[in-house]
């Protein structure tokens, strides 16, 4: 069960004997995410280069894999593609580009092909849509980069709605982010602390309470954003108040609750490895990102973040019936794989 929360990224274009990875999946790893580029050594090459290179590597991954694997990439479209042109995959059109035809059948037709894309490549399960509502159009992480659909909450359901059932057209499911609401941040949570208190509002949750009340919320990443309003002590991904209390309970979200990587500086700077494992648990996250993919590459992450959650189960400070219950969520998330 605790290898089922495992969303690991790795290094490799190819599945051989003596990657890690290999291991983790001989724990149960839950998932894997697949990266173009490879930050921590600067190469232009992690897991892709081409179509059926891609194709092979997932079913490799798959193969050994059990229970089925969730095999995710951030592929929202436009300068956010891992499956880029530049591996001979189809150009893709951002958020912001789509948000702004006002079509929503011309976003339902983009994000099926998006998802024809990443079925062939063997991704069951993208890590979009972007549902942040463009509050601050020169965010850096969100805005600027063209990732928000638009600044009107409504247009921003209407768009991720349509996204998301062109992927489920094709099969694949979708992952709506960064919750409670990245789009009024001024700073970037892979580089820091960043507080939204004073900037977010509850008009951000319009495209939540709109998507997870037509059955389309498949998975919900929480991002690192701190807001007082919602907890004074923990940001989103820690916060027992915002991910049980806002998300499941008030929203009524009871599908799969992932992290946004644990490994980014708003989490490293503030809280240790295994109290941020900790507390993501016990706030209600069921699946647990480790990029692999930031400052530095640790070969045995995997093995590292299973132990630290069977020690917290084994000393009592995570209760086995909370491991169960995400277990379960995950199991129900995957028996829907390749159906959408």
């Amino acid at each position: 069960m605790v290898g089922q929360m495992l969303l690991l990224g790795f290094r490799g274009t190819t599945l051989e004997p003596t990657n890690p990875v290999v291991a983790d999946l001989e724990r149960h790893l839950g998932g894997v995410v697949l990266f173009s580029r490879d930050v921590p050594s600067g190469s232009a090459t992690r897991n892709i280069t081409s179509p059926a290179q891609v194709a092979a590597l997932t079913a490799a991954l798959r193969a050994q894999a059990d229970p089925p694997l969730l095999v995710t990439t951030d592929q929202e479209g436009g300068r956010v593609a891992r499956l880029g042109p530049e591996h001979g995959f189809p150009a893709t059109r951002s958020a912001a580009q789509l948000g702004g035809l006002g079509d929503p059948a011309a976003t339902r037709a983009a994000a099926a092909k998006m998802a024809r894309t990443l079925r062939a490549a063997g991704v069951n399960l993208n890590l979009a849509p972007v549902v942040d509502v463009n509050v601050n159009p020169t965010n850096p992480i969100i805005g600027a980069l063209g990732r928000s659909f638009s600044a009107d909450p409504d247009v921003v359901a209407e768009q991720a709605a349509a996204f998301v059932r062109g992927h489920h057209d094709e099969g694949v499911l979708t992952t709506l982010k960064h919750f409670p609401g990245h789009g009024s941040s001024r700073a970037d949570t892979h580089a820091g602390f960043v507080d939204v208190t004073g900037t977010w509002s509850e008009a951000e949750l319009v495209p939540y309470r709109s998507l997870i009340g037509q059955g389309l919320a498949d998975a919900v990443m929480v991002a690192h954003v701190f807001n007082a309003t919602l907890d004074a002590d923990h940001p989103a991904s820690l916060s027992a108040a915002t991910i049980t209390g806002l998300l499941r309970e008030e929203l009524g979200f009871d599908g799969v609750v992932m992290s946004d990587d644990l490994q980014m500086g708003a989490i490293t700077q503030q809280w240790s490895f295994d109290e941020a494992i900790h507390l993501a648990v016990q706030a209600g996250t069921d699946l647990l990102t480790f990029s692999n993919n930031l400052e530095t590459f640790e070969p045995d992450l995997g093995a590292r973040a299973h132990a630290t959650l069977l020690d917290l189960v084994g000393r009592g400070e995570i209760d086995e019936a909370r491991i169960a219950a995400s277990y379960e969520r995950i199991q129900l998330l995957k028996a829907r794989l390749g159906r959408g």
